[in-house]
């Protein structure tokens, strides 16, 4: 029996190019994602705490139809000013909505908190937004800690003290048709990480003894108050945000339905998710390259599917940073 082609990465997607800035020192950054003239964007936000820019007018009820990049970034809501150097990146390139008095770029962007990982006055701004843009291309897509994952950490059910670093991941799945459907997926989650395939913990918040706890199991018998107690400073820091990209010919009202169905990505990975203090976030971009008619129920599917996958990528190339290892760096047992 066949098995579906997972292979690349988002920029892998015709019609995507994509970059990141990273300023490892700060453990920040921003990763843009470009996807030409005439993309049609979408957005679903689940989250109890976003961060976001220009979202509304993905609505399909809101006039402008098209999108011209989607930017994914670190800094808190300071990050935000990152788009701003995304549109004078396209604006210069004379790519926008055209207007009678030049174009304007539509860059729709959300954010995650990290200023709590390395240093909290450096934050992307538009230079940092500018700068991923001249490095964005097709086909390789760095992963883990880099660009918006730079300073993402999960699985803070112990804390800071206890959590594993996050960061950001990416995958492709191609269709029988020929569509290609791929993510790149920010994880700053509250909770832990499992492997949808089979079940397997890949991150959870790190016991005293070494082990790490799955992170509902944790919240349910309680086992917070014998650990490290929950912080409070923990309640706004939390958020995983990311993007779906197709070369798919699809509306607004399918693009729009294709980020709500990438949250089930989400939700098969991510334990809890979409909490009261995650941000959580998803975006979806339809390039229109290919011009096969739109299996939309195929095309929810592999969504799901490698947005999951792109969350488990995120987590396993991460590095450590600022005294929070990365699982490819550590050697515990799970219970």
């Amino acid at each position: 029996m066949s098995r579906p082609a997972y292979d690349g990465a988002i920029a892998d997607v015709p019609g995507i190019t994509a970059g990141h800035w990273t300023d490892a020192a700060a453990a920040t950054g921003c990763t843009v994602i470009l996807c030409g003239e005439s993309a049609t964007g979408g957005v679903a936000v689940r989250g109890g705490s976003p961060g976001t820019h220009e979202t509304d007018l993905l609505n399909p009820i809101r006039r402008v139809d098209r999108v011209h990049a989607i930017v994914l970034s670190g800094g808190s809501a300071f990050g935000l000013a990152a788009a701003g150097g995304v549109q004078q990146w396209l604006e210069e390139r004379h790519i926008g909505f055209q207007t009678l008095h030049g174009y304007v770029p539509i860059v729709p962007a959300a954010i995650l908190y990290d200023l709590g990982v390395g240093k909290s006055d450096v934050r992307p701004d538009t230079v940092s937004g500018y700068a991923a843009c001249d490095a964005a291309a097709g086909g390789p897509f760095p992963s883990g800690s880099v660009g918006a994952g730079a300073g993402a950490t999960v699985a803070k059910a112990f804390g800071l003290a206890g959590a594993v670093k996050g960061g950001i991941g990416s995958a492709r799945c191609v269709l029988p048709d020929g569509v290609s459907v791929g993510a790149a997926v920010a994880v700053n989650a509250w909770g832990g990480v499992r492997d949808h395939r089979d079940g397997s913990l890949v991150a959870g918040p790190r016991r005293r003894d070494g082990t790490m706890a799955d992170p509902v199991d944790v919240m349910l018998t309680g086992e917070t108050s014998a650990e490290r107690p929950l912080g409070k400073e923990l309640g706004l820091v939390n958020t995983t945000i990311g993007v779906v990209a197709t070369d798919a010919v699809l509306d607004k009202m399918q693009v729009n339905f294709v980020a709500s169905s990438a949250h089930d990505g989400l939700g098969l990975t991510i334990h809890p998710c979409h909490t009261p203090i995650d941000g959580d976030t998803m975006f979806c971009v339809a390039t229109g390259q290919n011009s096969a008619p739109a299996d939309l129920i195929t095309i929810v599917a592999a969504a799901t599917q490698v947005t999951a996958l792109a969350v488990i990528d995120a987590v396993r190339s991460a590095t450590g940073v600022d005294g929070i290892p990365a699982v490819s760096e550590l050697n515990i047992a799970s219970h």
